[in-house]
């Protein structure tokens, strides 16, 4: 049975002989009603939370049940998007393979071309070597050859040299230059009056009896006798 707080303040009991106090029983009845009161505001408050509590419940279990199913919906997504990375990544790896063996197999020919042509120069080379190498051996033959005609000319040249040094020598010895001035004074003379009388003309000294001299004798000076 229902009892608001107004009932409780409005509640009269009959009068005994030798009953409770009337205005404590009043007393405890209205600070029972307020009580009730309060009481059932808190009631209706809470009942008013629940309803809001229920109200989000019901928000939240929908957000849930959203949620599921685009939680889902994305398991399903991702499982067909792994799918598809992992054939597409065992494409690719089948396609990188592939043009890895493609590049390998290019690699290795021009590696064997590579050293083929390489062999093919190196010989070329070699041969080309050989070939300079016999070349400057022949232009040191003909160098050596050169050289040791040099040297030859050279030792000639010298003892020539060597022969003539000692003919000035000796020459230089017998040289007179006071003699050579005097003869060379009188054919002066001679080649000036080539027509006056023998009888006329002086006498020429008699040379130094170290160098006996002819008239019909080529004339021969000191360096003649160097040359």
């Amino acid at each position: 049975m229902k009892i608001t707080p107004l009932e409780i303040r409005q509640k009269t009991f009959e009068r005994t002989l030798r009953g409770y106090d009337k205005d404590e029983v009043n007393a405890f009845l209205l600070s029972l009603s307020q009580e009730w009161e309060r009481t059932l505001d808190e009631i209706k408050e809470l009942k008013m939370k629940l309803d809001n509590t229920e109200k989000e419940v019901g928000k939240l279990r929908e957000v849930e049940t959203s949620l599921f199913k685009t939680l889902k919906a994305a398991e399903d997504t991702g499982a067909n998007v792994i799918d598809q990375a992992n054939k597409a990544a065992e494409l690719h790896l089948r396609e990188a393979q592939i043009r890895a063996e493609a590049l390998m197999n290019e690699a290795r020919t021009k590696a064997k071309n590579t050293i083929e042509e390489a062999d093919v120069t190196s010989k070329q080379l070699l041969s080309e070597m050989e070939e300079n190498l016999k070349e400057l051996v022949q232009q040191y033959k003909q160098v050596e050859s050169h050289r040791n005609n040099l040297l030859d000319d050279l030792r000639r040249m010298a003892s020539e040299a060597l022969d003539r040094a000692n003919r000035i020598h000796h020459a230089a010895r017998n040289f007179n230059p006071d003699d050579h001035l005097s003869f060379a004074k009188k054919e002066m003379k001679r080649a000036i009056l080539p027509n006056e009388p023998e009888e006329s003309r002086p006498k020429p000294e008699e040379p130094a009896p170290a160098r006996p001299t002819m008239q019909n004798e080529p004339i021969r000076s000191f360096f003649d006798e160097v040359a």
